[in-house]
């Protein structure tokens, strides 16, 4: 009894923001940073093993700096924009076949190119009680900023419709993310991928401060007897740790593939800073 009164006076004492910071999980809860405030997050993360079927590359991804943003707009909605600078591929393997692997300008070992930028807007539609998981809704559009003449990009616009779910049991947090993706086909024109989409994760709480983290991200092709894209089915696993200092956050995680398409070992770091920037009338 005298723990589960500790964990409880432990979360009751963790920042109102905490539960809406994501990294270094992919996984979204259904918490609002809150009406008025800016969250603010970078960091990098590295993989092996990394493939682009559609190009036809493999090599060593480093991705540095991932940039997100999210703003408060009311108590229960936010918006977020998230993307990065630099995307560098140490080239390893070459598939001359691939479907756009004549388009790929890079000819040395290796070869550049921004993040796509993703913009979304989150809304929490019924708060967590007692008895009750939190619940919200999330929309994302990924906008074509990688070139496919790097072999990184698709040159393709992606939707995203995500049903989100969270509920804290004593000192562990369990968050569940359900939807679809409806995903341009670089290849042809004149037709689309649709994903689901999935994700579960685990945040438990250690101190007031440090947690351990751990989820399973992905998406599944619904067509798997004719896909349209070679890259569709994804999973991945990421353990990690976060640590928190009044607004600021620092976290890292260790990341594994679960097919083919993924990298078989990659890391992630970074931190997170929640502040109030202005007031809603």
């Amino acid at each position: 009894m005298s723990r589960t009164v500790l964990a409880a006076a432990l979360l009751a004492c963790l920042p109102a923001a905490a539960a809406a910071q994501q990294r270094p999980l992919v996984t979204e809860d259904p918490e609002t940073i809150g009406a008025g405030r800016v969250l603010l997050e970078a960091g990098l993360d590295y993989g092996r093993g990394v493939e682009y079927p559609v190009s036809g590359l493999t090599g060593q991804l480093l991705r540095v700096p991932l940039v997100g943003i999210s703003v408060g707009i009311s108590s229960i909605a936010e918006l977020q924009f998230d993307g990065g600078f630099y995307n560098r591929l140490t080239i390893t393997d070459r598939n001359p076949a691939a479907p756009l692997a004549s388009l790929v300008t890079a000819t040395g070992d290796s070869t550049s190119s921004v993040e796509d930028l993703v913009v979304a807007t989150k809304v929490r539609v019924l708060a967590e009680t007692g008895h009750r998981p939190a619940l919200g809704l999330r929309f994302a559009t990924r906008l074509p900023n990688a070139s496919n003449e790097s072999g990184i990009g698709l040159d393709t616009t992606d939707f995203t419709g995500s049903l989100l779910v969270a509920k804290t049991v004593r000192s562990v947090r369990t968050v569940f993310n359900g939807g679809f993706g409806i995903l341009g086909d670089p290849v042809v024109g004149n037709r689309q991928s649709d994903v689901i989409t999935y994700g579960m994760s685990l945040a438990r709480a250690l101190t007031q401060a440090a947690e351990i983290v751990g989820e399973v991200n992905g998406r599944w092709e619904t067509r798997e007897d004719e896909p349209t894209r070679p890259d569709n089915t994804r999973s991945a696993v990421r353990l990690g740790a976060r640590y928190t200092v009044g607004g600021w956050r620092g976290d890292a995680a260790v990341l594994v593939g679960l097919t083919s398409r993924d990298p078989g070992i990659g890391f992630a770091a970074g931190f997170t800073y929640v502040f109030s920037a202005f007031r809603i009338p």
